[in-house]
């Protein structure tokens, strides 16, 4: 129920996203990845100060694009920016939530969690290379499930996307040919399937084809009631999606490792580590052109961390850790001013 309730609030954001936004409204676009749960947050958000969210959610690189051509207060992004590009660009960065990429299929007689899937035979077939649902690779996963004699339809993102970002670099870290062929990037060239815009769009594509195989992030594939997978993780161990599954990739983090906090999670050890774990992070200018907003959006988030981590977790994200929001809060102070140097706001 909590995610059919949610999933309306989406619908309700949505429709705010792209009519008319209140002056007071923040505005922001990017990652498609968080946006049920900054939905959900908009909405208690809005109800306790009056001022709204005004998301648009059309994946990271567009997110990327909008706040390089301050079109917008913030952007948002799966794929981290690195440092030179955050210093050229006068941006800071900053992990919100985490959360699962997961792969969803549409199989009938299949159910969630029923069928299990690893690394290398994921890269194969989303390199074209497993064609079918009964071949040996899958069948030796799955003993005991009945696999059909049917054609794989792959889909993928067609859009510049954190979550594909996150997708593929796993995927190179466990299949070399995955890595010397296609790569990592937000974006790459396909050897297979049909692209979908969003996570939305990978989602609604996979209910509405028999045979399919996309891959979302969590919160979609129960939204959308669509058939997730098990996987294999690094340490050989067979693990279903869950917050504690996410949680355990993101337990040894070291966030201040990198600019910007931008730490990838995929493929990281442990007995109950979720492969695919991504953070999603916002990206604001240090001395922006309009300060009100830009401290008008940092309330919004400073109350999310504050009082979000409850809702975060109803949809099966993972709340950043108090103490990273601690260091990230005296980022904030020290980083993001106005042109007289003064924090745009303090703790």
């Amino acid at each position: 129920m909590k995610h059919w309730t949610t999933l309306a609030a989406a619908g309700l954001f949505a429709a705010a996203a792209f009519g008319a936004a209140n002056a007071a409204d923040i505005s922001g676009a990017g990652a498609t990845f968080p946006y049920p749960v900054y939905a959900k947050w908009a909405d208690a958000y809005k109800k306790e100060t009056g001022n709204g969210l005004n998301y648009q959610s059309i994946g990271s690189g567009g997110g990327i694009k909008q706040i390089k051509a301050k079109t917008v207060t913030f952007g948002a992004s799966d794929a981290p920016l690195p440092g030179k590009e955050l210093d050229e660009s006068g941006l800071a960065q900053f992990p919100m939530v985490m959360g699962g990429i997961v792969p969803v299929v549409n199989l009938d007689g299949v159910k969630p969690g029923e069928l299990t899937i690893d690394g290398p035979t994921l890269a194969k077939i989303f390199l074209g290379e497993i064609t079918k649902w009964n071949d040996p690779a899958i069948a030796k996963l799955n003993a005991g499930v009945k696999l059909p004699d049917q054609a794989v339809a792959i889909v993928h993102r067609s859009d510049g996307s954190g979550t594909t970002f996150n997708f593929t670099y796993y995927l190179s870290d466990v299949n070399a040919d995955w890595k010397s062929k296609v790569g990592t990037n937000a974006a790459v060239q396909w050897p297979a399937g049909i692209g979908a815009k969003g996570n939305e769009g990978v989602a609604n594509n996979v209910a509405n084809t028999k045979g399919s195989i996309g891959y979302v992030e969590y919160a979609y594939a129960l939204q959308n009631k669509l058939t997730f997978t098990k996987m294999v993780n690094k340490n050989g161990k067979t693990v279903t999606p869950t917050a504690e599954a996410f949680q355990a990739a993101a337990a040894n983090a070291d966030w201040k490792s990198q600019p910007g906090y931008g730490v990838i999670l995929a493929n990281q050890p442990g007995d109950q580590a979720w492969p695919m774990t991504a953070a999603t992070w916002i990206l604001i200018y240090k001395q922006p052109t309009d300060t009100a907003a830009t401290a008008e959006a940092l309330k919004f988030f400073a109350w999310a961390y504050k009082n979000g981590s409850k809702m975060a977790s109803e949809l099966d994200y993972v709340p950043m850790p108090a103490k990273v929001v601690t260091d990230i809060e005296k980022y904030w102070a020290s980083e993001i001013k106005d042109a007289n140097g003064k924090p745009l706001l303090t703790n």
